[in-house]
């Protein structure tokens, strides 16, 4: 059986075409934010890599009609029927990105920064270990310029390899950090999640 047959059999991926979500992914960000509480009413969220779209639509019910979702994706993402998503087809390292964000929002900082930013996976774990660490890296990064104090980022990593130095890069800027694996995620995948709460602007305060 090919991966793709496999995949069209799997729970997850049925759900979310029976339920109208883009990505099976969805359930991973709804299983994130039925343990941690990650997204409120009224909040304003940026959802880097958001193709093809399934964070973004799940994102949108929790933030309701008063808020806002950002989607981020240097893919293409199809439109979406929604007056609180809005998306932008952009690279994360583009140096106009955080000012788009910042304008499209029309405030100083947002409530949230999600991440499901992700890389081919090669097999070589070491390697897709460090790939996925740069990328979550780069989120950490739009997540300092653009996230505001007290506020909650979430992003995606490899449980095999090295994460000392990520932990080391993120830890003096959050209260509370924890790791978590959703239950949505495929039995062979190595990734999980940070949940980072209470951001501390520390270069800011300096």
């Amino acid at each position: 059986m090919s991966f793709y047959e496999e995949r069209k059999k799997e729970h997850f991926y049925k759900q979310a075409k029976k339920e109208g979500y883009r990505a099976r992914s969805a359930y991973k960000l709804k299983q994130l934010q039925k343990k941690f509480y990650i997204i409120k009413r009224g909040n304003h969220v940026i959802d880097l890599g958001a193709a093809p779209g399934g964070w973004l639509q799940v994102a949108s019910e929790f933030v309701g009609n008063k808020g806002k979702v950002i989607g981020v994706d240097k893919e293409p993402i199809m439109p979406f029927n929604k007056d609180n998503i809005v998306t932008f087809r952009i690279d994360m390292r583009s140096k106009e990105l955080n000012q788009l964000l910042l304008e499209e929002i029309q405030s100083e900082r947002v409530d949230v920064v999600i991440s499901d930013l992700a890389g081919n996976v090669t097999g070589n774990w070491t390697l897709d270990s460090d790939r996925q660490i740069f990328l979550a890296e780069l989120a950490f990064d739009t997540c300092m310029r653009v996230l505001k104090e007290g506020g909650t980022f979430v992003t995606k990593i490899f449980r095999v390899g090295s994460i000392q130095e990520f932990d080391s890069l993120i830890k003096p800027h959050f209260e509370k950090i924890k790791r978590f694996r959703p239950p949505a995620t495929r039995k062979q995948s190595a990734e999980e999640y940070y949940i980072c709460k209470g951001f501390k602007n520390i270069e800011e305060e300096e």
